[in-house]
């Protein structure tokens, strides 16, 4: 059997061992992390950091020594497609060159190449850590207003990176930011208003395919929380065709030529501006699910083929061709390569779970997904009993995903936003961080953060609650809803988790049929601030005992 090196163990390299394998493929894994979940699933496995190229390229150069030899090296979803093309070019392998790679993974460089092309894209600027300081902020003033963009200049899934909408906001940024990059470097640049996009392509012998084109659903700033994508993007034709070829005009900048290319591009007032394009296949399950379920195209598999030197043909047999369509802003710029599609035959919808902080006690659903069109429940191995969450400042913090598929759009959305609502996380009661949360605290550079999962009270609204009578023990909570939770501009407000106040209320007495008496107030208010979570828990911690000190609004003023 002939071999291949993947680089990473991780969930989201399921689809590329597995569609190796299904090549005929002797599969080699390589990750830092000797406990990797996809490690038995591959042939051989080697613990070997990423970040190491030359460790990396030892063990390539051995395989392709030996009689099987080595047919390629591959990844998705991970940071690492530069050293992917440093081994592969060593060792005259098809794959990006690693100069293009680099370009594809530093994102300062990446800018870099943009504004050398005119590929539109935010204005920038590089800061180390020496470089923190007020006077920092009066460089970045100087060219661009707030609100602007802070994030590390090489990492993924949204780590470090944060709008900062205010001066006290600046510096705590720049400082999270530069802590998460590899090489200590933050990049400051404009922030870039309108919808978001997530498209993969291949490029193959001068053509580039386009495979996977998502709207993402991005919210709760200061942060950019993915709370999940539907595929294929519902928008007009003119809009798809002006995407498309702004990323390939920004992955030609690049120097891409033989592999994956995964662009997140923004459809600003001025028209696309890309904000990164990366070198490799992207992960947030849309290469190695959403796509494939949508498509019927194994993409990753299409990808192993272009990485081991042979022909992508059902790639090639599907695609049809693109007309390029440059905005305004590129309009003069050369078609850069031969633009095609395979589109979708059908809906994929992915959504997020996530918790208020806090440490589990247990999870469970709330009823069962009887739904056909759920297609995957993928809870986070690292959300587990006795493990402590919170609110996610980035996309690895959320605690799971659905992905849910059918013909009809509609039903797709709505079945993989059914099926979330459904998943519950108990905390444990009296945790000072749970407590803190409901109280509505926030950090002094994290102004609205955490979010709120209905609203915040104002002071009328708090003396509605305060003069209502407790909700009696055992009683349903869903008949003692206020009224003013029951008007038309409030009834029909979702938490992150998509349930309405009602529902909450309903799935709270489905979860809790035996509850002591609740006092209106602090109930309702642990409700608007934390959803089911913060109801449960308010309910959880009255009953732990008498002493037990409850959450709940802070008082009116002039009222004891």
């Amino acid at each position: 059997m002939k071999n291949i090196v993947i680089l990473g163990a991780g969930l989201m390299q399921r689809p590329a061992i597995q569609s190796a394998k299904n090549l005929g493929l002797h599969t080699i894994v390589v990750d830092a992390d000797p406990k990797a979940v996809c490690i038995p699933l591959a042939d051989e496995f080697f613990q070997i950091d990423l970040k190491d190229k030359e460790g990396i390229l030892e063990l390539c150069t051995r395989l392709k020594n030996s009689p099987d030899g080595l047919e390629g090296v591959f990844t998705a979803g991970t940071d690492f497609s530069a050293s992917v093309s440093y081994v592969c070019q060593k060792l005259g392998l098809p794959a990006h060159s690693f100069e293009a790679a680099t370009n594809a993974s530093i994102k300062t460089q990446m800018r870099a190449c943009f504004e050398k092309n005119g590929v539109p894209s935010p204005k920038f600027i590089r800061a180390g850590k020496e470089d923190i300081s007020p006077e920092l902020l009066e460089t970045v003033l100087s060219k661009m207003d707030f609100p602007f963009v802070v994030k590390p200049v090489d990492n993924m899934g949204a780590r470090g990176c944060r709008m900062v909408r205010t001066k006290e906001e600046f510096l705590p940024a720049v400082t999270i930011a530069s802590k998460n990059s590899c090489t200590g470097y933050a990049i400051i640049e404009e922030y870039m208003d309108g919808p978001e996009f997530s498209i993969d392509a291949l490029v193959y012998n001068g053509k580039f395919i386009v495979t996977g084109f998502a709207i993402r659903h991005i919210k709760y700033e200061p942060y950019f929380i993915e709370i999940g994508h539907t595929m294929p993007a519902d928008i007009p034709q003119k809009m798809h065709g002006q995407l498309i070829s702004v990323f390939a005009l920004g992955a030609k900048a690049e120097g891409l030529t033989c592999g994956a290319a995964k662009a997140d591009i923004k459809y600003t007032k001025k028209g696309p501006m890309i904000g990164e394009i990366a070198a490799r296949l992207s992960g947030g399950y849309m290469s190695g699910w959403t796509y494939p379920y949508a498509s019927d195209l194994n993409l990753t598999e299409q990808g192993i083929l272009i990485a081991t030197g042979n022909k992508p043909e059902k790639l090639i047999s599907k695609a049809v061709p693109v007309s390029y369509t440059p905005s305004e802003l590129c309009k003069n710029l050369p078609a850069p390569y031969e633009l095609f599609e395979v589109p979708c035959l059908r809906t994929s919808a992915e959504r997020a779970w996530m918790s208020i902080p806090g440490t589990v006690e247990y999870i469970e659903n709330i009823q069962d997904f009887t739904d056909q069109a759920v297609r995957d429940v993928l809870p986070r191995a690292t959300v587990s009993i006795g493990c402590d969450v919170d609110f996610p400042r980035n996309n690895v913090e959320k605690c799971g995903n659905i992905i849910a598929v059918s013909n009809n759009r509609e039903i797709a959305i709505k079945a993989a936003e059914d099926a979330v609502s459904n998943v519950f996380i108990t905390l444990k009661p009296n945790n000072p961080k749970t407590d803190s949360y409901l109280k509505g605290n926030e950090e002094a550079d994290e102004n609205a953060f955490p979010p709120y999962a209905f609203f915040k009270l104002n002071n009328e609204q708090r003396c509605c609650l305060d003069i209502l009578l407790d909700i009696p023990e055992n009683a349903k909570t869903q008949d003692y809803i206020p009224d003013f939770l029951q008007t038309a501009d409030v009834c029909n407000l979702t938490d992150w988790n998509f349930n309405t106040i009602r529902q909450t209320a309903q799935k709270f007495d489905i979860l809790r049929p035996k509850h002591p008496a609740l006092d209106s107030s602090g109930f309702w208010s642990s409700l608007l601030r934390g959803g089911l979570q913060g109801a449960v828990y308010y309910s959880d911690s009255k009953l732990a005992g008498p002493d037990t000190k409850l959450v709940g609004p802070e008082p009116v003023e002039g009222k004891k």
